[in-house]
């Protein structure tokens, strides 16, 4: 079984690194600033969600720090730290080239899907194919899951159309704080409106930041941090769509044991991270494959995805 994770037109999948809850605030010094940035040094080692809450009053927005100072997530006490108080690079181009990778645009994203049509693949729904791992259900040898994160209007405008007029079925996975947050956020209205047509929409987290433990992170802080990322979106699933949720995708694709055990706890049925591999039905239900589809790819590498049965001896 193939579960791909595919960027949609101009669908990005990434999200900002941010906190459940609240993080301390900082005690940095600030040494310089302007309109655009502030320049701070931490008088001991602090994270760009204390940073961001404190100088940008919003934890959220940590992910601007992170990526104006190489991704470095924790600042060491002296260390001179760049806040940008606003966007600096709208258009994601860089020196060394531009930002896209986890895109899709719809004319490649139309061909992947015929040629899922063409060559008979079976697209069956992620609920089918949670069943088939409890052994509730056969599945056709070539059957693909198609699954899109995030919750951006891209799904609605270009991919929706292509899945609706193919017959495929999909899950959008959303992380709750996007939710109605921009001109390019999918609203909880037009959510349910994707719903009544016959998409999935599951959760991706609150925040969409990393879900495993911080360096330094207490187990009362990171047991309230889970309580935020993994019980707050069903909860706000079943208030805003009348439903809970079964299944979570991880933001990035990264779990580890503690992490796991958080997920089960919670209730999930089933979890998904980005890791290239092909699912037997005996794969951990809380650590599903999915391959993701980047924009580079030729329809050949897309199609090389699509390794559905691996020979083994089982004599």
């Amino acid at each position: 079984m193939r579960a791909l994770s595919l960027g949609a037109a101009l669908l990005v999948l990434g999200g900002c690194a941010s906190f459940g809850s609240a993080p301390a605030r900082s005690a940095a010094t600030v040494v310089g600033e302007s309109e655009d940035f502030i320049v701070a040094v931490p008088v001991r080692s602090e994270t760009s969600g204390a940073l961001a809450r404190t100088y940008l009053a919003d934890a959220t927005k940590a992910w601007m720090i992170e990526d104006f100072n190489g991704g470095a997530r924790t600042f060491a006490g002296g260390q001179r730290v760049v806040i940008p108080r606003r966007p600096w690079n709208p258009a994601g181009v860089e020196p060394t080239g531009y930002q896209g990778r986890l895109t899709l645009g719809s004319g490649a994203f139309a061909e992947q899907m015929r040629y899922l049509k063409r060559e008979g693949y079976r697209v069956v729904s992620l609920a089918q194919f949670v069943e088939w791992l409890r052994f509730k259900r056969q599945l056709p040898r070539k059957s693909v899951v198609l699954t899109f994160d995030d919750g951006y209007h891209s799904f609605r405008d270009y991919a929706y159309p292509v899945l609706k007029q193919l017959g495929f079925p999909a899950t959008l996975f959303v992380y709750t704080d996007y939710v109605g947050a921009g001109r390019n956020a999918l609203s909880w209205d037009e959510l349910k409106a994707l719903i009544a047509e016959g998409v999935d929409v599951q959760a991706h987290s609150k925040t969409h930041g990393d879900l495993r433990r911080l360096a330094g992170e207490t187990d009362a802080q990171y047991a309230r941090r889970m309580q935020a990322e993994l019980a707050d979106p069903p909860r706000l699933f079943q208030r805003q769509l009348g439903h809970g949720v079964q299944f979570l995708a991880y933001p990035y694709g990264r779990v580890d044991d503690a992490l796991l055990a958080r997920v089960q706890e919670q209730g999930y049925a089933a979890a998904f991270t980005v890791r290239r591999e092909s699912n037997p039905a005996f794969v951990r239900p809380l650590q599903i494959s999915r391959s993701q589809v980047y924009s580079e790819m030729t329809l050949e590498q897309f199609a090389r995805n699509l390794n559905l049965f691996h020979e083994e001896n089982l004599r």
